[in-house]
């Protein structure tokens, strides 16, 4: 599986450009379909927008992707949005930006740094977290090996999602790479001499904000 960055967020942002109204919807989707749910929405939202221009990157491998410019000059919308999405490696995630025309053109040029401009702002308001192929795993530790423990997870860049202080050790559930775990879970075992045994819960995606 890849990894890959996403919003942290679904958010919406306003901005005013030469009187015009623009209106920018950034959603995390899961797949074609939703994100075509998203735009839809966005239009049912609008309907009396004089655009309702979008652009996604559906999956998280980059491979259902489509732009709109909806009535605008060809490239001055949905193309500038969709590249501001990739320059920003994102993936997983839909943008709308609806716009009501407020009487000044602004020409290709000016249109299409003004649709780029929405959907950076909109990236810089929803935050961005990374999305890391992972193996979740559970182990319990003496409070003197602790702190090696965490060294570990972090030397093979995992991270520590939850801590429990017992009477008997500190027991902890981490993700770590899945590519990673068999060896990560030998050093524990071997640093530990064989005290704690570590356990596999699962393999799926663990993300966090950046």
């Amino acid at each position: 599986m890849k990894d890959f960055l996403t919003v942290s967020k679904n958010v919406q942002n306003e901005i005013i450009i030469e009187k015009s109204r623009f209106i920018t919807t950034i959603n995390r989707v899961d797949g074609e379909d939703s994100a075509k749910k998203f735009v839809q929405s966005i239009k049912s939202t609008y309907p009396d927008a004089t655009h309702n221009c979008y652009a996604y990157i559906a999956d998280n491998g980059g491979f259902y992707v489509k732009f709109s410019d909806d009535g605008e000059p060809q490239g001055t919308a949905g193309l500038p949005m969709l590249e501001t999405l990739k320059a920003k490696g994102l993936k997983q995630v839909a943008v709308v930006v609806t716009r009501y025309f407020g009487g000044v053109k602004l020409g290709t040029g000016g249109l299409a740094r003004a649709y780029a401009d929405c959907v950076k702002k909109a990236v810089e308001k929803a935050g961005v977290k990374s999305a890391l192929w992972s193996s979740f795993l559970k182990t319990e530790i003496a409070y003197t090996l602790h702190p090696k423990l965490i060294k570990i997870i972090e030397g093979f860049n995992g991270k520590v999602i939850s801590t429990n202080y017992l009477s008997s050790g500190v027991e902890l559930s981490f993700a770590v790479p899945s590519d990673a775990r068999a060896l990560v879970q030998d050093k524990i075992v071997d640093f530990s001499l064989g005290k704690s045994t570590v356990l596999f819960e699962k393999d799926g995606y663990f993300e966090y904000d950046i």
